[in-house]
């Protein structure tokens, strides 16, 4: 048996330096265009290597919960990071996905909280798709 493909993602932010979202970034729907919203938010405001590691952590810390599903994959690549997403991750509306993204955006925001404060959560807070799909960035403590 075969394991599931993987899409690589590029690293770097799509160019965003005024700090708006674009229209790309308000319709998203699949956990796999969420992830990308996560990431190059991150990265804007901390730059990838931070990014990175980050995220490993929150999906090391997310594993016991989403055991059995797909893993997210971040590597160094030379200078660059990228990362790899489930081809499930993709799909419109699979809500085992975007039910694992709530998982590890709950691990990264407690990371978030306790290295930024309210800084980067705040901003991620504001980002509509994350709200639309359940993902709770807000700064206070989880229930």
């Amino acid at each position: 048996m075969t394991a599931p493909a993987l899409t690589a993602r590029p690293q770097s932010p799509r160019g965003r330096d005024n700090g708006y979202v674009s229209r790309g970034d308000r319709d998203a729907t699949s956990a796999a265009e969420l992830f990308d919203l996560l990431w190059e938010s991150l990265a804007d405001v901390l730059g990838t290597a931070a990014t990175a590691t980050l995220v490993r952590r929150a999906l090391k810390q997310a594993g016991s919960r989403t055991a059995g599903t797909e893993p997210v994959v971040v590597t160094r690549n030379g200078l660059n990071y990228e990362y790899r997403l489930p081809e499930t991750w993709k799909q419109t509306g699979n809500g085992e996905a975007i039910g694992t993204l709530r998982i590890v955006a709950t691990e990264l925001r407690g990371l978030l909280v306790e290295l930024t404060g309210p800084v980067v959560v705040g901003r991620l807070a504001r980002l509509a798709p994350f709200r639309e799909h359940g993902i709770d960035f807000s700064d206070e403590a989880p229930t």
